[in-house]
């Protein structure tokens, strides 16, 4: 029984490492377009996810979901979360699929009353990325934390990120899309380019 336990841990520390080294790879400059599988997924169904979304240690200023984004992203936004969609505008690329380093941005709701931004550090299958962000859990880092998208045109609108601790995807949360560190003026990387804000 112990030589069990302590099998399954070092394996939970290798999934750790490997994580750890994905979202290092976010902080990249350049945006990488994902390869994207599209798949039937159970939209609907109260399905269990990946048991890697894990806080971080917390940061002692109380960071905020739209600075760590800035930080991590390199998109010169600033402002409320929910302000950010309209405030692309112009400025850079958007649109409905996710990608390495963009930013998936919720509207404001009466839970979320700036709304929130987070980041993709990488794309699982065509309903299911991971990301990274800030103060979704109060004064934390939360990196790898895993997203399904529920809404039944797969256009990101509804996603539900995991809830590690009851073991299941959470609410749904109205969203805008991605925004991509990608300048407006530009073309858009290959699998990315093909849909349109």
């Amino acid at each position: 029984m112990r030589k069990q336990a302590t099998s399954s841990s070092w394996v939970m520390r290798g999934t750790m490492s490997a994580l750890t080294a994905v979202g290092l790879a976010a902080c990249s400059p350049t945006l990488e377009p994902p390869q994207v599988e599209p798949r039937y997924s159970g939209v609907f169904l109260d399905i269990t996810g990946p048991t890697y979304s894990r806080p971080t240690a917390p940061y002692t200023g109380n960071m905020q979901c739209v600075p760590y984004a800035r930080l991590v992203s390199g998109i010169e936004l600033y402002g409320d979360a929910f302000t950010w969609w309209e405030g692309a505008n112009g400025r850079y690329q958007r649109g409905a699929l996710p990608a390495p380093g963009a930013v998936l941005v919720l509207d404001q709701t009466d839970r979320l009353r700036s709304g929130h931004v987070a980041v993709v550090t990488q794309v699982l299958n065509s309903r299911e990325i991971l990301v990274d962000h800030a103060n979704w859990l109060p004064g934390q880092v939360v990196q790898g934390q895993a997203v399904f998208d529920a809404s039944p045109a797969n256009d990101w609108t509804m996603p539900r990120f995991y809830n590690v601790e009851a073991g299941v995807y959470g609410s749904v949360y109205p969203a805008r899309g991605f925004i991509y560190n990608v300048a407006a003026n530009t073309s858009m990387p290959p699998l990315v380019s093909g849909l349109t804000p």
